[in-house]
């Protein structure tokens, strides 16, 4: 008998195998499917009739699911028989449960109201819009495609509660200046924090060279036809966890990616137009200012000047000619785009590939703007637990930049402008002079030689790992590295080129780098209670230099290269800090009821000096969704109700010196005998340290009638503390000022944001958006007054508004006299720089904006109106073409100044002529000060989107055809070009409206287009 020493362990394994073996055989017999019916189906936009893709369709009582593809259609086999019930879900429409009786099937899916299921990205995670605590608005890039305007921040105006946008100017790529809530500090930093997809991006102009105060904006880098969907962080809870970079609020721009499972696309997007002035200023004719003139000088009691030539004359007023000037500076411009981008993905691998150009001409000759831009992102799943991706965005931005606005030699509207009418730009030889004290404009825009080349590039690289299926860890590393590259060149024959020719060249590189690291932790225990908890850090550097050489006195026009000059000097710049960070969250929700979560970010900043270089910014917030309590369960008018509040500290050392708080030297070529040496610049503050800006929010939000008509309410109040600021020290000790925390500034308002579905019907809808809001700005605490503006306009004073205006008050004119009345403020019987005061300031009562968007089986029509109510701009226009005479051939004059007092009775509010800084014509003069309230059409756009079937035919996706106008009516008191101008892009000059070309009306033909 044979042994076998694993005898039973075999007989096992051979039972268990012959036990198994009919079960196998069975299931191999039975895997055959049953097919009782075949579905098909197509589902389409039913309004558009357009197909959709990606759609989930799904049986009843069964989990396989099916997407439909590119062009809409879906397939489906099943063991069930017809009648079948079907559910469709599909982002941004209405889930739908139908029965099908055959195939196939067309199905027609309503857009959704109901954006509580909506993911907002918040302080480096996401929440569900339903469980939002904080106070984030989000705008998708449809709603900002209607303006071409250069920079995206540039379409926000209107769009956002709370969020103030001045343009400025109509010069495409410029700086404009953007608020959240306010403004917060006077020498540091008032703009928002800009995040591009985990970068975070520097917005401060690298520009150097002088264009009358204006400056280049660098968010015009970025081409907003790549932005997917932008979300505005106001509030404290919100932006807690950007400690330092969030005080003026941030904003997060998301740009466009492929998804998994994506069929390839190509989209081309493609618009042409003309740009032109809806108004220019109103002149006096040639005649009419040689009146003036001698009218002026018969006030005075001197010569007039314009009498017969026979007579050593000029020749009598209706003897002289009228040369327009506008005309020759002012142009219709034109607008071209093109956006090429490839999109899509697999089950593991998604990507988006973009390239666009852009060149806008300004309607002020020869200023243009043209950008050609890449884009390239990348997301890949490499395992179940691991994800890498990549965001990258290449451009390269050229500018032919005017010197307009408070400019100085060179100004372009200086010589279009204040060039008296009747001055010939011709000599009595037929040669082109300046006159005036301007350039000619002809010789000006035939030799004008200045602009700036800015190479960019913003990028990240991410990976995340999925450590459980609760906790994950994601690092980041990100660059956004700018090189400016500006020029300019004054041959002989303009002023600033005299004598012999004067050129400047620059080269400022920007560089930030950032590398961060995240661990999250998710978890729901049962059914009601929801935890989450998120720590991370940051480490930050940014550098910043600066390389710039001037040359003067070149052998002709024809050498521009510095090294040619007869005299050059050069100058270097170089600036460097590091931040380090920390920070943690941590969340906590019942039943999606009751909402609380606690942030603190500790940031430290090798701006201020050891002890005071770290600051701890925390934050709570609490929501109380009301409507899931049962006292308002069976409301059914009430979709969705709930109160949230917050409170938190954030700060701010942007905008100041890397190193202010230090004692600083400077060294000189030149000291003495040619020999080098230094000299004290900058006493240190040891003690300098955060300004901090504590703020509580509390906010309601509602969706009633079956999400029909949505809400939202915020009232805030932000107070700055420590508020860095700049002192002026006596001459006696050897340094001009230094920097410290001696000011306090106050921020109070409300926003109030509503969204309806007026209409939603098969072929027809119409949606409009509104929003409003007010801030009451107040400067706290400041020690002595600061003045900033030409004249000193614009006042910082404790107890008023930040950039108040300082005038003289006129009461009325005189009509005995003539003469200008001010308001004797002191009484003393004498007019002086004591009886200036203030009187408005550049904060609107109200601000906000109004959207309607209408669609109409093919057709669709949208308009989005803005508007500014109760703020006041100072019209410095006006004080230079309203001298009358006083100014001779030094000036243009108004024709509004034919409106003047020349006679006992008469009753105008503009005196007779008296000279330059006397009664009449004084430095500051109240009248000047308007008005600066509009309402303002600032898109309406009509868009033909063609048939499913014609595409089908084309084998095209989409094709879309539009036509739209910006700028296109503007309502408003303001005698001015356009009420929201200013001379200057500094942030304390704001609302002086000098020598700025106006925003343009413009008209856009274009095409949109899916492969």
């Amino acid at each position: 008998m044979i042994k076998f020493k694993h005898a039973k362990p075999l007989l096992f394994c051979i039972l268990l195998a012959m036990a198994l073996a009919p079960v196998q055989l069975s299931a191999q017999i039975v895997s055959e499917p049953i097919i009782n019916a075949t579905l098909q189906g197509k589902i389409v936009d039913s309004i558009s009739g357009l197909p959709l893709e990606g759609v989930t369709v799904q049986l009843e009582a069964v989990t396989h699911t099916v997407k439909t593809d590119e062009k809409g259609n879906f397939h489906f086999v099943t063991g069930q028989k017809l009648p079948l019930t079907l559910m469709l879900s599909y982002v941004g429409y209405q889930a739908q449960k139908l029965v099908v009786q055959s195939s196939p099937v067309l199905i027609r899916l309503q857009p959704s109201s109901d954006n509580l299921e909506e993911v907002v990205v918040v302080g480096y995670t996401t929440v569900g819009k339903k469980n939002l605590i904080g106070s984030v608005e989000k705008v998708a890039l449809k709603e900002l495609s209607s303006i071409p305007a250069g920079s995206f921040d540039a379409q926000l105006q209107g769009k956002v509660a709370g969020v103030q946008v001045s343009s400025n100017t109509g010069v495409p790529g410029e700086a404009l200046n953007i608020r959240l809530r306010g403004a917060t500090s006077i020498n540091a930093n008032n703009n928002p924090l800009y995040v591009i997809d985990g970068v975070f991006v520097n917005a401060e102009s690298l520009q150097t060279l002088n264009t009358g105060g204006k400056a280049s904006s660098p968010i015009a880098d970025l081409n907003p036809s790549d932005i997917e969907y932008i979300e505005v962080l106001k509030d404290a809870e919100a932006t807690a966890l950007y400690g330092s970079r969030g005080a003026n609020g941030v904003i997060l721009i998301t740009t466009r990616r492929g998804k998994n499972g994506q069929s390839a696309k190509v989209d081309v997007n493609i618009y042409a137009g003309r740009a032109k002035a809806a108004k220019l200023w109103d002149l006096t004719s040639g005649p009419e200012h040689a009146e003036l003139v001698n009218e002026y000088n018969r006030n005075v009691g001197k010569p007039e000047p314009f009498v017969p030539a026979a007579q050593g004359g000029r020749g009598l007023p209706a003897e002289q000619l009228t040369y327009d000037r506008l005309a020759e500076a002012f142009r219709t411009a034109g607008l071209y785009n093109a956006d090429l981008s490839l999109y899509g993905g697999s089950d593991k691998t998604a990507y988006y590939l973009a390239a666009a150009y852009n060149k806008q001409e300004s309607i002020l000759r020869p200023i243009a703007f043209d950008r050609a831009s890449f884009r390239f992102n990348l997301d890949q799943t490499v395992n179940e637990r691991l994800k890498v991706g990549t965001s990258n965005a290449i451009s390269r931005t050229g500018r032919n930049q005017g010197r307009a606005g408070d400019g100085p030699q060179g100004g372009i509207l200086q010589a279009a402008l204040h060039t008296p009418t009747y001055l010939s730009p011709y000599n009595d030889a037929g040669e082109l002079v300046g006159r005036a004290g301007f350039d000619n404009l002809t010789l000006l825009l035939d030799n004008y030689d200045v602009g700036s080349v800015s190479l960019r590039y913003i990028g990240n690289v991410y990976g995340e790992y999925q450590i459980t299926p609760n906790l994950k860890f994601r690092s980041t590393f990100s660059v956004d590295y700018n090189q400016y590259d500006e020029h300019e060149y004054w041959n002989k024959f303009l002023i600033a080129g005299s004598p012999s020719g004067s050129a400047t060249s620059a080269i400022s590189q920007a560089t930030t780098w950032t590398n961060e690291q995240t661990l999250t932790y998710r978890r729901r225990l049962g059914s009601r209670h929801s935890f989450g908890l998120l720590l991370g850090n940051t480490l930050q550097s940014s550098t910043f230099s600066l390389t710039s050489a001037t040359g003067k006195g070149f052998a002709s026009n024809d050498f521009k290269i510095i090294g040619s000059a007869a005299n050059t000097t050069s100058f270097q710049d170089w600036d460097k800090y590091n931040l380090a960070s920390f920070f943690g969250r941590v969340d906590y929700g019942f039943d999606d009821r009751y909402l609380i979560d606690f942030s603190l970010r500790a940031d430290g900043s090798s701006k201020f000096s050891k002890g005071y270089q770290w600051g701890y910014f925390p934050a709570v917030g609490l929501a109380w969704r009301l409507s899931k309590e049962p006292f308002l369960q069976d409301i059914a008018f009430i979709s969705d109700l709930k109160i949230r509040s917050s409170y938190g500290v954030t700060g701010n050392q942007s905008g100041i010196s890397s190193f202010a708080s230090r004692q600083l030297w400077s060294g000189v070529n030149a000291a003495y005998r040619g020999v080098a040496g230094m000299f004290p610049e900058q006493l240190a503050d040891e003690r300098l340290s955060w300004e901090q800006t504590a703020q509580f929010n509390i906010g309601l939000d509602a969706a009633l009638f079956k999400n029909a008509l949505a809400f939202g309410f915020n009232y805030y109040d932000k107070r700055t503390r420590d508020g860095l600021l700049t002192a002026v020290l006596p001459g006696t000790t050897g340094y001009d000022s230094y920097l410290n925390n001696a000011a306090e500034i106050s921020n109070k308002g409300f926003e109030l944001s509503l969204n309806s579905t007026n209409i939603q019907r098969d072929h027809f809808a119409w949606t409009s958006s509104f929003n409003i809001a007010r801030n009451v700005n107040n400067i706290e605490r400041l020690g002595k007054p600061m003045n900033f503006g030409s004249r000193d306009l614009i006042l910082f004073k404790e107890g008023s508004p930040m950039y108040s205006f300082w005038v003289y008050k006129q009461l009325y004119v005189d009509p005995q006299t003539g003469d200008a009345v001010y308001e004797d403020v002191n009484g003393d019987g004498k007019i002086t720089t004591d009886d200036r005061q203030i009187l408005g300031s550049i904060w609107p009562d109200f601000f906000g904006g109004l959207a309607n968007n209408f669609t109409y089986r093919n057709w669709d029509l949208s308009t989005f109106l803005s508007f500014s109510v109760g703020n006041e701009i100072y019209n410095h226009n006006r004080f230079f073409g309203e001298a009358g005479g006083a100014r001779d051939a030094a000036r243009v004059i108004f024709s509004s100044n034919l409106d003047r007092w020349q006679q006992p009775g008469d009753r105008t509010d503009i005196p007779r002529s008296d000279g330059i800084n006397n009664n009449n014509y004084k430095d500051g003069g109240g009248r000047w000060l308007e008005d600066g309230s509009y309402l303002r059409l600032r898109s309406l756009s009509l868009g033909y989107n063609l048939p499913a079937a014609a595409l089908d035919r084309l084998s095209l996706t989409k094709l879309r055809v539009y036509l739209q106008a910006t700028n296109l009516f503007t309502w408003t008191k303001y005698s001015g070009l356009d009420p929201e101008s200013a001379a200057s892009s500094s942030a304390n000059e704001q609302g002086i409206d000098l020598g700025t070309p106006p925003q343009p009306r413009s008209f856009q033909l274009g095409v949109n287009l899916t492969l």
